[in-house]
């Protein structure tokens, strides 16, 4: 999403952060085989891996999640109807995926299954940016 809003032009009026839900991973760079994929898409992986917290939903207006189980997570962590009503799967922007679909996991996969995380996320993250221009008027006169 970075990318695409780099871009844009718009780098400097979106605030983007990842988090998991658990906090194993808490502190890391991202996995070598994400940063190699995005690469080959002229897309560079970066940032350090933190657990999600619950002022996150004050902080930000949508609450993305890449699969149904961390949707789940999520939505149940949400501590009202306001914050509940942000947290979306990332998937639900892009026209051509089916209704509740998951970006897989590729951690136990080759580098093809990273390739195709990129290539979803990108495919998902194109329509959000409209998405975000169309709401917050980003970017329009």
């Amino acid at each position: 999403m970075r990318h695409l809003l780099q871009q844009a032009g718009l780098a400097e009026a979106v605030e983007v952060d990842s988090a998991g839900t658990a906090g194993y991973h808490s502190g890391e760079s991202p996995d070598a085989r994400a940063r190699a994929a995005g690469r080959r898409f002229g897309v560079e992986v970066v940032g350090r891996a933190r657990q999600f917290k619950l002022g996150d939903f004050q902080r930000f207006d949508y609450v993305l999640a890449m699969d149904r189980s961390n949707f789940e997570d999520l939505s149940e962590l949400a501590p009202d109807l306001e914050a509940r009503a942000k947290v979306r799967l990332l998937r639900s922007f892009d026209p051509s995926s089916s209704s509740g679909a998951s970006v897989p996991d590729p951690y136990y996969g080759g580098e093809d299954d990273f390739d195709d995380v990129v290539r979803i996320c990108l495919s998902a993250c194109k329509p959000l940016l409209e998405h975000l221009q169309r709401e917050h008027r980003l970017g329009l006169p």
